[in-house]
């Protein structure tokens, strides 16, 4: 069963992702008129944090998918770190920031995961040590909460996948693109004088 935080993650999440989208639509970036390889840097560095958040996501998704609260994963991305969900939704909050071509929004959006996710993962670990007992403390005190170890790698030969669970997963993988395609909308809504920017930020 889930607990009081965790039930509350997702609806937080949503309602600071609309936060941030209004903020991010009507931003606009100083280097643009400063600086145009510093936005095209930003961008593309960007882009390519997105592009290892969602397939980094859709592999952690093909492990859990169907399996999260029914047993304990500790293969694939789960044996090199135990929240490489958190990992690579770092890395995707990283590049979307960066895609708005400042360097404020990166910024801010790290410091809101570096203050709320250390709570859900404290809390999703009490349920789980609950949950599992031994075998999640002879699991935690081997692989490290956040960071991968890359030398702790391991993956089975073959694995059992619930294919609808995992096409659920895989989308909800994609946000991260999603919102991005949203940013380059609004930019051209912008360059066609559609969207009027209530602030320039670096």
């Amino acid at each position: 069963m889930k607990t009081p935080i965790e039930k509350l993650r997702l609806p937080l999440s949503r309602t600071a992702s609309a936060v941030v989208v209004f903020f991010l639509v009507f931003s606009t970036s100083r280097w643009e008129a400063r600086a145009e390889w510093v936005t095209l840097a930003l961008f593309t560095a960007g882009m390519a944090c997105v592009a290892v958040a969602s397939l980094g996501r859709m592999w952690c998704s093909q492990y859990i998918a169907g399996f999260k609260n029914r047993r304990l994963i500790v293969e694939g991305p789960y044996s090199t770190c135990r929240n490489p969900l958190y990992f690579f939704s770092a890395i995707g909050v990283l590049g979307i920031g960066l895609c708005t071509e400042t360097l404020t929004f990166p910024l801010v959006l790290l410091g809101v995961m570096a203050l709320y996710y250390p709570w859900v993962i404290r809390d999703e670990e009490r349920r789980l040590r609950r949950s599992f007992g031994d075998e999640f403390d002879a699991y935690a005190r081997r692989v490290p909460a956040y960071f991968p170890r890359l030398a702790l790698f391991s993956e089975p030969a073959t694995y059992e996948m619930k294919p609808a669970a995992y096409r659920r997963h895989m989308f909800s993988a994609l946000w991260f693109v999603w919102i991005v395609g949203l940013i380059e909308f609004a930019e051209g809504l912008k360059e066609l004088g559609w969207i009027h920017p209530f602030w320039s930020i670096y």
